[in-house]
C-alpha cells in the first residue's frame, strides 16, 4: 500500500459545475473485476485531506476492531424484459414492483405511443396487457396467468445500467456478479455497488480481526439515478422502502459507545440509516418509505464512515459522497482518480471515506 500523499487541489479543466465532470469513456467499467475483492481501493481521509491507493482485498488495514460495517442485503430481480408489439415493435419493460396480485408498475420504452389495453408478447408465450396510460415512460401491465415473479424467472435479465454497454446484453456473470454475496430480500431494480467487492472471505476475515458486518434492507428504485438538474433544492428523490431493525441500531448504538466507527456500504445503506437517524432521539428502528436527499450542508447523524463506488456526474449518490467527504475534497479525489485510470460506476473500483 502506498504513503499518503496530499491530494492536490482539483483542475478546473475535469469539472465543470457543483456535480458535473468530464470521465473518459475508457474508464466506465463495462465488465467486474476477474474476481471479487481485486477491485482497487481509493482511501480518502477528510480530517488529513490526503489519498493512497490499495486493493479492496486489503480494506482491513483502513478498519479498526470495534468498527462496524453496515450494509445493504436487498436483491436484485430479473427485471428486465423484452417485449413485441402485434405490429411487430419492439418494447422494452423494467419491472418496478413485483406483487403477487393486481397490475404491476413498470418502465416502458418503445419507439411509438403504446395505448391502453395492447397485448404485448414476451417469449415462451408470455402475454402482458397495458392497463394504465404511458405517463412518462410509466405503466402498469397485468401478466396473463403469470405472476410478475414467474415471468421474471422465465424470460427476465440482469438490469444492467445503460452505460454498461455490450452487443450481447447480460451474461450469466451478471446474474452472478451484479449482486452482493449477501443479497438476501428482492425488490431492487440496481445493484447497492459498493458491496459488490465483498467476499465470504473477506467478511469472515475482517470479523475475525474485530471488524462487525451487519445489514439493513433499501429496495433501490429508479429514483436514486435520476440526474439532478437545476438546483439542487429543487431537486426530488422518488421514495424507496426501507428498513432499520432494532437490532441494528444496538449494535450501532454500542459500537459508537465504545468508540468504534459505522461504516456505510454504500450510498444506500447511508440513506437508510441517516433517514433512521433524524429523530429527536438519535438512531431508531424505521420500516417505511425514505425519499431522503442528501446534499452538501446535511448534517451526518449516523454514519462515521463510507465506503462507495465513483458515481455518475449529476447524480444524488455523487451529491452524498460530496456532502460526506466536502465539496473541495471529492472533486480532488476524482481528478486522483481520473489521472490513476480508476474504473468508474457499477463495475468499477471504489473509495474509502474516512
Amino acid at each position: 500500500m502506498e504513503a499518503p500523499e496530499p491530494i492536490a487541489k482539483a483542475r478546473a479543466s475535469l469539472w465543470t459545475g457543483l456535480l458535473e465532470y468530464e470521465l473518459p469513456p475508457h474508464l466506465i467499467a463495462q465488465e467486474p473485476a476477474a474476481r471479487r475483492g481485486e477491485s482497487r481501493l481509493m482511501i480518502v481521509d477528510r480530517a488529513a485531506a490526503s489519498v493512497h491507493h490499495s486493493t479492496f482485498q486489503f480494506i482491513g488495514q483502513c478498519l479498526r476492531p470495534g468498527d462496524l460495517l453496515v450494509a445493504n442485503d436487498t436483491r436484485v430481480e430479473s427485471a428486465r424484459l423484452h417485449a413485441r408489439r402485434s405490429t411487430g415493435g419492439r418494447v422494452e419493460l423494467l419491472l418496478l414492483s413485483f406483487e403477487d396480485h393486481g397490475p404491476a408498475r413498470a418502465m416502458l420504452k418503445s419507439s411509438k405511443t403504446v395505448a391502453v389495453g395492447e397485448i404485448l408478447e414476451l417469449d415462451e408465450g408470455i402475454r402482458a396487457r397495458v392497463v394504465a396510460p404511458v405517463r412518462k415512460g410509466r405503466t402498469e401491465l397485468l401478466f396473463e396467468g403469470r405472476t410478475p415473479a414467474q415471468v421474471m424467472q422465465t424470460v427476465g435479465a440482469v438490469p444492467l445500467p445503460p452505460y454498461i454497454q455490450r452487443g450481447q446484453g447480460p451474461t450469466d456473470v451478471d446474474s452472478d456478479r451484479y449482486q452482493t454475496v449477501y443479497a438476501r430480500t428482492g425488490g431492487s431494480v440496481a445493484a447497492p455497488t459498493a458491496g459488490l467487492h465483498f467476499t465470504p472471505d473477506l467478511i469472515a476475515q475482517l470479523e475475525s480481526a474485530g471488524v462487525g458486518f451487519a445489514t439493513l434492507t433499501l429496495d433501490v428504485g429508479p429514483g436514486t439515478f435520476q440526474p439532478v438538474r437545476g438546483e439542487l433544492d429543487e431537486h426530488r428523490m422518488e421514495a424507496e422502502r426501507c428498513s432499520v431493525d432494532a437490532g441494528l441500531v444496538e449494535r450501532c448504538d454500542g459500537v459508537r459507545e465504545q468508540g468504534g466507527r459505522v461504516v456505510a456500504v454504500g450510498t444506500t445503506s447511508v440513506r437508510a440509516l441517516e433517514t433512521a437517524g433524524r429523530g429527536a432521539e438519535g438512531l431508531s428502528p424505521y420500516d417505511g418509505a425514505t425519499d431522503l436527499f442528501i446534499k452538501p450542508g446535511h448534517e451526518f447523524r449516523a454514519i462515521d464512515a463510507l465506503i462507495t463506488n465513483f458515481h455518475l456526474p449529476s447524480s444524488t449518490l455523487l451529491s452524498l459522497v460530496m456532502a460526506f467527504a466536502g465539496e473541495d475534497l471529492t472533486r480532488a479525489a476524482y481528478t486522483e482518480a481520473v489521472e490513476s485510470c480508476y474504473r468508474f460506476y457499477s463495475y468499477g473500483d471504489a473509495m474509502l471515506v474516512v
